[in-house]
């Protein structure tokens, strides 16, 4: 451990990201006899990994008390994974399984999962990004009736999975304390929403249900919301690029503000959604413990961005509001004028590519001046060229207000390329009372050699991420 410079500990063996060769593997497993407290074993990250595990596993009977194991990106073959199955009798206490990011699992999933043991413990299964296959997906299936403890299932990446949904949705039921299902990017289609929604009522302890990214699902979710509504303890629900309809935008309205545990929304990227969203951001207002709202690039129009202004007004724990890619933000952010006001746990703020103008960071400056926006860690202004030299002096006049500022993105679009004007001077003196500020976007910001000098000095330390092009 410190030849790799790493703390020593008797209970967790983390060696992420060590650059670690077979050998070492090697070296490692022979360290097992004398860890018989090892409860944690982390190799992820290791591309070297891959091919040796079974000089490993052979060794977890020494190790019977672990409980997390984790592999992802460690490039594992077949030969690994059937070693990996070999060796789940002799760790009986396992509870986390993480094999993320390991393409060559695609097609061999079975190796795995005809191992496992009726009552297995497995709390936390993730199999990002794998390849997985249809066949895979029925493996997945017939394993959920021996995991009964399951609570998080992580699927996600895995574009093929899709056409094997409906069979894995059929089992879900043997896992009823499942807490967080991840399927983004999928494959999914109508049926397999169908199918999931079927499954829904199985899942009381559901907490986070992402479906996001998977495109061919859109139309579907007016035939397949019944039970969604059933889920009271659901606190996250990603749908962005989805391809919601207007008709699933008719009945989202319906069931989202039922799920009055909900603390995350994400619809982002569902352009056909800006004219039908009014009556579901205006009904936002039955979900008091909503903390993050993502609705960038929805196309929004004003009466629906009114009809979210007068909703936020009810939403007290508020931390995230993303407008990003919504036009008609630009020159109405005095909309949000009262929600602003009142959201004190606010802490993101995205308003990339609105359309804002001087008036807009007017706005935001005076807030700032009565002391609202304390929180604020995260501010995103990117994309906005429309906003003239004064508007920038203005914000950057009151900028130094953000103490707690982390992130702050200036950045203009691809396309564009401008001077810096005198605000120039009054950012970097802004810069220079902001002690939490440690990524700072200024892309497409034309400086002079002064200029460029002068934000170089400031970041002498080098400890922030500064990134500027021109």
């Amino acid at each position: 451990m410190q030849k790799l410079g790493k703390k020593p500990n008797s209970k967790n063996l983390d060696l992420n990201n060590c650059a670690l060769s077979a050998t070492d593997v090697t070296e490692l497993a022979s360290l097992l006899p004398f860890l018989p407290e090892l409860e944690e074993i982390s190799l992820s990250w290791n591309g070297g990994v891959g091919g040796s595990l079974k000089a490993l596993t052979v060794q977890l009977h020494h190790v019977n008390l672990l409980k997390v194991l984790r592999l992802n990106n460690c490039r594992l073959t077949a030969e690994d994974v059937t070693s990996l199955g070999e060796a789940f009798e002799i760790v009986p206490q396992l509870e986390e399984l993480d094999l993320s990011w390991n393409s060559n699992i695609g097609g061999k999933l079975s190796l795995l999962t005809k191992k496992l043991q009726k009552g297995c413990k497995i709390k936390f299964l993730k199999i990002t990004d794998c390849n997985l296959t249809a066949k895979d997906g029925e493996s997945l299936a017939q394993i959920l009736n021996v995991i009964p403890n399951l609570e998080v299932l992580d699927l996600s990446v895995n574009k093929h999975i899709g056409c094997s949904m409906k069979i894995i949705a059929q089992d879900l039921k043997n896992v009823p304390g499942l807490k967080e299902l991840n399927l983004h990017m999928c494959g999914l289609k109508q049926d397999s929403l169908q199918g999931l929604d079927t499954a829904l009522q199985h899942l009381a302890e559901l907490r986070k249900l992402d479906v996001s990214c998977n495109k061919e699902i859109g139309g579907g979710f007016k035939d397949s919301t019944a039970h969604l509504a059933s889920l009271k303890n659901l606190e996250v629900l990603d749908l962005h690029q989805c391809c919601v309809t207007e008709e699933d935008m008719t009945v989202l309205s319906q069931v989202i503000p039922l799920l009055s545990s909900l603390q995350e929304l994400n619809l982002s990227s569902n352009k056909n959604i800006g004219v039908s969203s009014e009556p579901l951001l205006g009904r936002l207002r039955f979900l008091p413990k909503l903390k993050s709202v993502a609705i960038s690039n929805c196309c929004l129009r004003e009466e629906s961005f009114s009809s979210l202004a007068e909703a936020a007004l009810h939403l007290p724990e508020l931390e995230i509001l993303d407008l990003s890619w919504n036009k008609c933000v630009g020159g109405n952010l005095k909309l949000l004028l009262e929600v602003l006001k009142l959201a004190t746990e606010i802490q993101v703020l995205r308003l990339s590519s609105c359309n804002l103008v001087a008036e807009d960071l007017a706005l935001l400056m005076l807030l700032t001046q009565d002391g609202h926006l304390a929180r604020l860690q995260k501010l995103d202004l990117s994309y906005n060229d429309n906003i003239s030299d004064e508007g920038w002096a203005i914000f950057c006049k009151g900028l130094a207000v953000f103490k707690e500022l982390s992130e702050l993105d200036v950045s203009l679009r691809p396309s564009s390329c401008r001077d810096c004007g005198m605000w120039f001077s009054e950012l970097l003196a802004a810069l220079t009372k902001l002690p939490a500020l440690a990524e700072l976007g200024m892309q497409r910001w034309v400086l002079s050699e002064s200029q460029r000098k002068r934000l170089e000095s400031f970041n002498q330390d080098n400890k922030r991420s500064i990134r500027f092009d021109c």
